[in-house]
C-alpha cells in the first residue's frame, strides 16, 4: 500500500554508499510509499573507504560540511554511513528523522539529535539472515579445516595421509554447539544448526523465553563446558566486552571449535591464540577482531588451524535491499503519524 500523494512532497536526503545505494533506497521509497517525496542524494567512498569515527560519532563516513549542505532544507534523511554529528545535527533546521540502515545508529549522536528535535530509527534485523549463514559456514569450514585443503590442493598436494585419525575433522551432527547471545542472529543459526542434527545450548539472560523451542537455556559456565562447538553472537556492551578469556576457554571441552561473527571485543584473541598453539581449541573461525584491519604482525596470520574473513558476514546483496525496505517502512511510519 502507497501513500496518497500530497500537494508537498517530502524533502528527502538519501545518504548511500556502494553498498546500500541512492537508488536501492529511492526505489524502496517509491514502492513504499509512492511519489510523496523528493530526493536529494549523495553517495559516500564506503566501502572503497574504510569507516571510522568521524567526529565524535563511531563507524561513519564522510564530510560533515558536505552532509551539513546537502541536507538543507530536508525533513528526513536515509544514510547508512553518513556522520550525524552534533555539529550536523544542530545546522540541519529542517530534518527531522534519521534513518539508519543498519542494526544500530552508531554514526549518529543521538543525544545531539533529541536535543535537536530529531526522531532516530535504525533497521535491525537487516542482516540476519546473511550473517547466520556466514557464521555457519564458518563453522563448517573451521571443522572440516576446508580452507587449508583447498589451497593445498591448488598448490598440488593431494595428501591421502589426511585421512590418519590425528588429521581428520569432525562432523556437526551429533556435536553440542553453544551460542552465547540468542538474538535475530543466533536464533537463525541455532536452527540452521538443528538441522544438521546437532544440541543447542544457549547463554543470553535476555533471550525471550518463547524463542527457546528446541534449544536448552543455561548458564555460561555449564555451555562452556559442554559445548564442541563455542559460536559467539552477543552485543558489545560494558557488560559482555572481554566475556570468553583464558578462564572461559579452559573450561571448553579439548579440541573445540570457536566461532566469532559478533564483535571482537567480545574475545581475548591471545588467549584464543594460545589455546590454538597448545592444541586445546581444535580450530576457531573469525570475522570480527579485536583490531580492525587486522594488522600485519597479527599472530592470527600465522596461526594454526584458523579460517579468517574480513568483517563481511553481513555483505549479501539481500541485506542491502532488506535495509532499503525497512527504512522505507520507517519513514512510511513516520508520515503515519503524523498525518502525511
Amino acid at each position: 500500500m502507497t501513500t496518497t500523494p500530497r500537494s508537498t512532497p517530502v524533502p528527502v536526503l538519501i545518504a548511500g554508499d556502494h553498498f546500500v545505494t541512492p537508488d536501492l533506497v529511492r526505489d524502496a521509497l517509491l514502492a513504499r510509499i509512492g511519489p510523496v517525496f523528493t530526493a536529494r542524494t549523495l553517495t559516500s567512498s564506503w566501502p572503497y573507504t574504510p569507516f571510522g569515527p568521524v567526529a565524535e560519532v563511531d563507524e561513519a563516513c564522510g564530510d560533515e560540511d558536505e552532509l551539513i549542505a546537502a541536507l538543507a532544507g530536508v525533513e528526513v534523511a536515509v544514510t547508512q554511513m553518513a556522520p550525524f554529528t552534533a555539529r550536523v545535527l544542530a545546522a540541519a533546521d529542517a530534518l527531522r528523522l534519521v534513518v539508519v540502515c543498519r542494526g544500530g545508529p552508531v554514526n549518529v549522536n543521538l543525544a545531539a539529535a533529541a536535543e535537536a528535535g530529531v526522531e532516530v530509527r535504525a533497521t535491525p534485523g537487516r542482516n540476519a539472515v546473511a550473517a547466520a549463514e556466514h557464521a555457519v559456514a564458518l563453522l563448517l569450514a573451521a571443522l572440516r579445516q576446508i580452507p587449508d585443503r583447498h589451497a593445498g590442493v591448488r598448490d598440488g598436494a593431494w595428501r591421502s595421509d589426511l585421512y590418519a585419525l590425528s588429521e581428520v575433522g569432525s562432523e556437526l551432527a551429533g556435536s553440542t554447539v553453544g551460542l552465547v547471545g540468542y538474538g535475530a542472529i543466533g536464533r537463525r543459526v541455532g536452527r540452521i544448526v538443528r538441522a544438521f542434527d546437532a544440541e543447542v545450548l544457549v547463554h543470553d539472560p535476555y533471550a525471550d523465553p518463547s524463542t527457546l523451542d528446541g534449544v536448552t537455556p543455561v548458564g555460561l559456565p555449564e555451555l562452556l563446558e559442554r559445548s564442541q562447538v563455542l559460536s559467539l553472537h552477543a552485543r558489545l556492551t560494558p557488560q559482555t566486552a572481554g566475556m570468553i578469556g583464558a578462564r572461559e576457554l579452559a573450561r571448553l571441552p579439548r579440541g573445540a571449535v570457536l566461532v566469532n561473527t559478533a564483535r571482537g571485543g567480545l574475545l581475548d584473541y591471545e588467549a584464543v591464540l594460545d589455546a590454538l598453539e597448545s592444541g586445546h581449541l581444535g580450530a576457531a573461525a573469525f570475522d570480527v577482531f579485536d583490531v580492525e584491519p587486522l594488522p600485519a604482525g597479527s599472530r592470527l596470520r600465522t596461526a594454526p588451524r584458523v579460517v579468517l574473513t574480513p568483517h563481511l558476514a553481513g555483505a549479501t546483496r539481500q541485506t542491502a535491499e532488506r535495509a532499503a525496505a525497512l527504512a522505507a517502512d520507517a519513514v512510511a511510519d513516520y508520515l503515519a503519524t503524523r498525518g502525511r
